[in-house]
């Protein structure tokens, strides 16, 4: 029993864990620990580069150049009338923050073996640093996308739906549980399959391209393509996320839920496998 600043804790170190216990509690008693996981995240990204966090606007405005030029200019992809810098600017910025938030929490215990072999802290601490992490990089982001959306707007080339805007802090929300949870799946696998780290950077990309990033949902036609990539849980999120900003989106209510229930799911078998690893995890690493 220990008191800090007033508070009183008390911490039960036990092997035996139950499979879908989050401990919420404790995890918030180590908020601290999170915030300084959060800022090594972010600062170790960007140490001993020449440009160092300008690669947090070079980087997407680069990609969404490639973009305009090769599905804009090339493909003739449409985009509802937004400009194709725009479209792409606001849809690297949302894809980026799930793919970050997979593609780190999935090296959380080979990245982290010799903290989590030394000191005892509450495990999940990681995987929600490493969500902050990304989105900080995407708020980031979205200052260069608001230049170019108020530019716009005052052209009045673009008609954002301004209420929608409400529902982005959700959409993230969402999207950062989502990519925990794979991210924490691979994770776990990887202390005993290694191979599956080398792919996963691999798998993302492709799964970007299941994803309406590059193009929207409406431009697919209808069949069993469109069906898949409907049924895609990352597509409504980044619809109903260009429909707040860009005003436009295909908002299916149906695959919208559905999307939440493999977020849930995915979720809860992540926790599951995580807390069933992380006993045991140190002898096969």
């Amino acid at each position: 029993m220990s008191e800090i600043s007033g508070r009183h804790y008390h911490t039960h170190i036990t092997s035996q864990k139950k499979w879908f216990e989050l401990n919420l509690k404790e995890v918030w008693q180590y908020r601290d620990l999170i915030v300084l996981f959060t800022k090594r995240t972010f600062a170790l990204r960007y140490k001993q580069t020449i440009l160092g966090p300008v690669w947090i606007f070079l980087n997407p405005f680069l990609t969404s150049v490639m973009y305009t030029l090769v599905f804009g200019n090339i493909a003739k992809i449409g985009t509802h009338g937004v400009p194709h810098i725009l479209f792409y600017l606001s849809s690297s910025a949302i894809w980026t923050f799930f793919s970050d938030s997979v593609i780190r929490n999935a090296q959380t215990f080979t990245s982290n073996a010799n903290v989590f072999g030394k000191v005892y802290f509450p495990r999940l601490t990681v995987p929600i640093s490493n969500v902050l992490s990304a989105a900080i990089q995407f708020g980031i982001q979205m200052i260069m996308v608001g230049m170019f959306l108020v530019y716009y707007v005052i052209q009045g080339t673009v008609s954002p739906n301004w209420m929608c805007f409400l529902l982005i802090p959700l959409i993230l929300i969402q999207i950062g549980i989502m990519g925990m949870g794979f991210g924490i799946i691979v994770s776990s696998l990887t202390t005993k399959y290694r191979d599956l780290g080398i792919l996963v950077s691999f798998g993302v990309q492709l799964w970007m391209y299941g994803t309406p990033i590059v193009y929207p949902l409406s431009e697919i036609s209808e069949g069993l393509l469109k069906t898949i990539i409907t049924i895609n849980p990352m597509t409504m999120p980044v619809e109903l996320f260009r429909y707040a900003v860009l005003g436009h989106g295909t908002i299916l209510p149906q695959y919208l839920v559905l999307s939440w229930i493999v977020t849930i799911v995915v979720a809860l078998f992540g926790i599951m496998i995580f807390n069933r690893v992380e006993k045991t995890f140190m002898d096969t690493i």
